[in-house]
């Protein structure tokens, strides 16, 4: 009986230990950039999620705007300068495996598009500039422990993209 009672402590002690070491999570960097699609880009190395976690949930969480502009069949973008800017929030969230504790990954998201702005006529829509600030990522829900960084660089933007949309 005694050693019933031992074994079944030992068991609930060590179930209970890999949920303690997941409440220290933690970002170790997270880099941002923009692909020449106008895409938000972190990679990340988030640890400390435990042995006991297989998978987390990340958000990519940032301010952002897209240009966008609109050219006639002959390359040129008329006179009337149709361009509009798209502004709001753009919010990603993926769920990565977790390996050994800890996730080394990549998270994209964005462009914003172009809503409801249309180009008229013999006219095409283009791309043509993206911006994003107050880039961060975070974990999500309370399994692995909440942790969040903001990335580097905090904004950043790339201009002369001449994408069709």
């Amino acid at each position: 009986m005694k050693r019933m009672f031992i074994a079944a402590l030992v068991a609930a002690f060590a179930m209970a230990v890999p949920a303690a070491w997941a409440d220290s999570a933690s970002f170790h960097y997270a880099n941002a950039s923009v692909s020449s699609t106008g895409a938000l880009s972190v990679s990340f190395k988030l640890t400390g999620l435990g042995t006991g976690v297989s998978s987390v949930k990340i958000d990519l969480n940032a301010g952002a705007s897209a240009t966008y502009q609109c050219w006639n069949n002959g390359g040129n973008h008329p006179k009337a300068g149709n361009k509009e800017t798209v502004n709001g929030p753009l919010v990603v969230g993926q769920t990565f495996p977790v390996r050994n504790g800890q996730v080394t990954a990549t998270i994209t998201g964005g462009p914003l598009g172009p809503g409801s702005f249309t180009c008229p006529s013999g006219q095409n829509l283009f791309l043509e500039a993206v911006s994003y600030s107050s880039i961060g990522v975070q974990t999500e829900g309370t399994g692995s422990g909440f942790a969040t960084t903001a990335a580097t660089p905090d904004s950043i933007s790339l201009s002369g993209l001449h994408i069709p949309v």
